[in-house]
């Protein structure tokens, strides 16, 4: 078999592991969107759902995890190839943790139309929409730069990450006003501390991702590094 037929068939097999991240990823930003709209909408059918795609997100990570050690060990690959696939490895975790977030606020979902709640008061989880709306599209902005290897858009994706975390804490203000202003909203209201907390964490992962992909292209690790020093990193 010549080297020409080899480098054929190891890029086949880069390309279906990003494919598959691709497929990963979409599976887990609709589990967040489906997760909001079964919060602001009350629906327990949906958040069911929710719950249900977890078990094929789990999956997936684990097969894509046990091809990437089938990869390294046959085609012992260098450089950028190597730096992909431990990019992958890395992001398969985040967009696991993504589905773990939506399925959080599925069972939250359903704690609070099991006692009732969502009927008997008004509460601000349409102010949840909001932070969950930039951080779903800041997961499908960093899994378009990955299908891209787009630097420009990760370091956008990186720089948007300020904006979930402000709407983060403006909803943790009204909650705590909320609750000052009416003590039954006390036990509801904590419930969707979690759920902001969850929302706040996917624009985490996203931004993880992101950073993924400056490594796949740049060989630089970004994690931790100030926004003057990413752009220095990319100049």
């Amino acid at each position: 078999m010549t080297d020409k037929h080899l480098s054929t068939q190891f890029d086949a097999e880069l390309s279906a592991i990003s494919n598959r991240v691709l497929e990963m990823g979409g599976l887990a930003e609709s589990q967040v969107t489906q997760a909001i709209y079964a919060l602001t909408q009350s629906s327990a059918e949906v958040a069911a759902r929710v719950l249900a795609a977890e078990e094929r997100v789990n999956q997936m990570e684990v097969d894509i995890d046990r091809d990437l050690s089938s990869i390294i060990a046959r085609r012992q690959p260098t450089a950028r190839d190597l730096r992909l696939l431990i990019a992958v490895s890395k992001s398969i975790a985040n967009l696991e943790r993504v589905g773990d977030e939506a399925a959080r606020i599925a069972r939250t979902v359903q704690r609070l139309i099991g006692s009732g709640v969502s009927n008997r008061m008004r509460l601000p989880a349409s102010d949840v929409e909001l932070g969950a709306r930039l951080a779903a599209a800041s997961l499908h902005n960093a899994l378009d730069a990955f299908a891209r290897l787009d630097t420009a858009a990760a370091l956008d994706v990186i720089r948007n990450d300020d904006a979930i975390d402000r709407e983060f804490d403006g909803l943790m203000r009204k909650l705590i006003t909320y609750m000052m202003e009416d003590p039954r909203t006390i036990s509801a209201c904590i419930d969707l501390v979690f759920v902001a907390k969850s929302i706040e964490r996917v624009g985490d992962h996203a931004k993880n991702l992101a950073e993924q992909i400056i490594y796949i292209v740049k060989g630089a690790d970004v994690r931790h590094t100030s926004m003057e020093g990413l752009e220095s990193a990319l100049g």
